[in-house]
C-alpha cells in the first residue's frame, strides 16, 4: 500500500516536474517524451501512488544511460485487426507502448464492443492503473495487467513463478469519480516482506489467491505478450525490454444504456460514502476515491516527498549533474 510517510517534505508539482523532465533528458531522452514521462509520474504521485511516481525516474534516468533501456523508443504497430493489436515498445519504456495501446483500443472498442491489446518489447509500465483509468475517462471498462522476465530456479519456493505484477480495473460513473482498483498481485508476499509467514498461518486462501492472480499476470500480461518464461539468450537490443502487457477495452452500451450504468455507479459510490469505514481509517471509500481526492488537494499543498524519495532523486541529480530544486 501506499501511505504518506511522517518524515516528508511538500513539494511542488512544478519543481518536480522540472527534475524529473532533466533527469530524463540528461539520459537521453528527447524533449517531448521526457515531459510526456513528466507528466504520468508527477500525476501518479499526485494520486498518492508514490511507489509508481516520480521515485522512479532515478531507476530509469540510470538504465536508459547504461543502455539498457531506449531513451528513444519509436512506438510501432503490428497485427492489426477490427478488435485486436499488438504494439511494440522498440526496447523502450513501456509507458510509451501502452499509453499507444489505449489510445488505439477506445475507437475499436466502440466499434466491435470490446478490444485488446498486447504489448511487447519494453521496460516498466508504471501503475496499471494509468491505462485502466485512462479507458474509464472515455467512458469504457479497462483492465490491465503485466508480466516480466522471470528467473526461476528449482531451489526457488513456488511463490516466485508470481511474479510481481500489477492488475488494475477501472469502471467509469456519472458524476462520481471512475472506480479504479489498482494492486499488486503479490506486493505482501514477496521474501522480503515482514509477514509472509504470519500471513499464510492466519489466512492461506489469501496467500493462494494472491499467488494465482500472480500466474494469471504472468500468462496473460508476459507469455501473452512475448516474454518469454526461461530467460532469452539473447536476441534484444535492449536488456532491459523485459516485459509485456494485456489491456482490454469493453463499450458498456453493448449491455446496458450507459446512462443507467454510470447513474447506478454514482448511486454506489454516494451509498458507501455513509457506510462504517474500516478500523483505523476515517471514511468509507471505494477504489479511486482516496485517489482523486489526494490530486485535488496535493495540487494546492504540494506532493509529501519522504525523506527516502528526496535521497532517491538527489542521489540520481548528482550523478547527471543536475541540482534538486527542493
Amino acid at each position: 500500500m501506499n501511505i504518506e510517510q511522517a518524515n516528508h517534505t511538500r513539494v511542488e508539482p512544478e519543481k518536480l516536474r522540472g527534475i524529473i523532465s532533466a533527469l530524463a533528458k540528461s539520459a537521453g531522452m528527447p524533449e517531448e517524451k521526457a515531459l510526456f514521462l513528466t507528466d504520468i509520474l508527477v500525476q501518479n504521485d499526485l494520486r498518492g501512488v508514490l511507489s509508481h511516481g516520480t521515485r522512479q525516474m532515478a531507476t530509469y534516468a540510470r538504465i536508459m544511460r547504461e543502455g539498457l533501456i531506449n531513451p528513444d523508443p519509436q512506438i510501432s504497430t503490428t497485427n492489426e485487426a477490427p478488435s485486436t493489436i499488438v504494439v511494440d515498445g522498440d526496447g523502450g519504456l513501456g509507458y510509451f507502448a501502452a499509453y499507444r495501446a489505449v489510445e488505439k483500443l477506445a475507437d475499436r472498442a466502440r466499434e466491435q464492443g470490446i478490444a485488446a491489446a498486447v504489448t511487447r518489447n519494453h521496460g516498466h509500465i508504471g501503475a496499471a492503473g494509468i491505462y485502466s483509468r485512462l479507458l474509464a475517462e472515455q467512458g469504457l471498462i479497462g483492465y490491465v495487467t503485466s508480466g516480466h522476465q522471470l528467473e526461476l530456479k528449482p531451489e526457488d519456493s513456488i511463490m516466485r513463478a508470481a511474479g510481481g505484477s500489477p492488475m488494475s480495473f477501472a469502471v467509469p460513473s456519472g458524476e462520481e469519480v471512475p472506480m479504479v482498483l489498482d494492486f499488486g498481485a503479490m506486493h505482501d508476499l514477496y521474501a522480503d516482506s515482514p509477514h509472509v509467514d504470519e500471513l499464510f498461518k492466519l489466512a492461506p486462501g489469501l496467500v493462494f489467491r494472491s499467488m494465482g492472480l500472480g500466474f494469471m499476470c504472468q500468462a496473460l500480461g508476459g507469455f501473452l505478450a512475448g516474454v518469454p518464461a526461461a530467460p532469452s539468450g539473447g536476441g534484444k537490443s535492449f536488456n532491459g525490454a523485459n516485459q509485456g502487457s494485456l489491456i482490454i477495452a469493453l463499450d458498456i452500451s453493448r449491455f446496458i444504456s450507459p446512462a443507467a450504468f454510470k447513474g447506478e455507479m454514482d448511486a454506489y459510490m454516494r451509498m458507501t460514502r455513509t457506510m462504517q469505514p474500516m478500523p483505523g481509517y476515517d471514511q468509507a471509500t471505494l477504489p479511486g476515491v482516496l485517489e482523486a481526492q489526494r490530486e485535488r488537494d496535493w495540487t494546492i499543498s504540494g506532493i509529501p516527498v519522504s525523506r527516502e524519495h528526496k535521497a532517491d532523486l538527489a542521489a540520481a541529480a548528482a550523478e547527471f549533474g543536475l541540482e534538486l530544486p527542493f
